[in-house]
């Protein structure tokens, strides 16, 4: 059974471009081990400094902690947020395409 969990925070506006760097580097890494049972997207709304990331992973847990571009990005989150992160589970409600 998938699991759907929804990750939103807003960084301070000097740390929006590193956290966004951190993110790619994240999804780097897990497009060149293309891991079974995860789906995961990650948004930068327009202002700028707003991140939303979904996960949707197939396992118990969260299986981005075996990434080390993963532990890289979690090491300075704190300091780079000005709220957040805040982690709510999420159901389905309807969807279209892919």
């Amino acid at each position: 059974m998938a699991h759907t969990t929804v990750i939103r925070y807003t960084t301070r506006p000097e740390a929006a471009d590193l956290n966004a760097r951190l993110v790619e580097e994240v999804f780097a890494e897990i497009s060149a081990a293309a891991p079974d049972g995860l789906r995961y997207t990650t948004y930068r709304l327009g202002d700028g400094t707003e991140f939303i990331h979904v996960l949707v992973s197939e396992g118990e847990g969260n299986p981005l902690g075996a990434f080390p571009a993963f532990r890289r990005f979690q090491e300075g989150i704190g300091e780079r947020c000005a709220d957040g992160p805040r982690f709510s589970p999420a159901a389905v409600v309807g969807a279209y395409g892919r």
